[in-house]
């Protein structure tokens, strides 16, 4: 299901400051987001561009929070709430704070469990992330 296939492990990821959890957790959410189109059969560049907006801006991602509640557990409940708080030094673009905030909480939960080397858990949250951005989209 990822399309990462190497693994990553840090010895202790929850040590890492939020934002940058939230960082590597972008880049994770892109990558399975435009794999996940393309295995969909999207091969036209401006179509693929144009729906991979639709999962990867802010209010997608802070929606997409949302449909984790009830199934994360205690230490990934922490991560997001990190991520939540984390002041970051960009102002947020085409988004209200909240928003910004919710979707910063959602990358750094994706960027915990990646730099941890879960990646089953990661892959199941990625299955249940993109299936209700693809209901919400249709």
């Amino acid at each position: 299901m990822l399309p990462i296939s190497g693994k990553s492990k840090v010895e202790k990821p929850g040590d890492l400051p939020a934002l940058v959890l939230a960082y590597v957790g972008d880049a994770v959410y892109e990558l399975a987001v435009r794999s996940s189109l393309v295995n969909a059969g999207l091969i036209r560049v401006n179509r693929l561009h144009g729906e991979a907006v639709k999962y990867v801006n802010a209010g997608a991602q802070a929606r997409l929070l949302r449909s984790l509640e009830g199934i994360l557990t205690e230490e990934e409940a922490e991560v997001v709430r990190r991520g939540r708080n984390a002041r970051s030094p960009h102002a947020p673009r085409g988004a209200g704070v909240v928003e910004y905030r919710h979707s910063t909480a959602l990358e750094c939960l994706i960027g915990y469990l990646y730099l941890k080397g879960d990646t089953d858990r990661l892959a199941e949250i990625m299955s249940l992330l993109l299936k209700a951005a693809g209901e919400s989209n249709n």
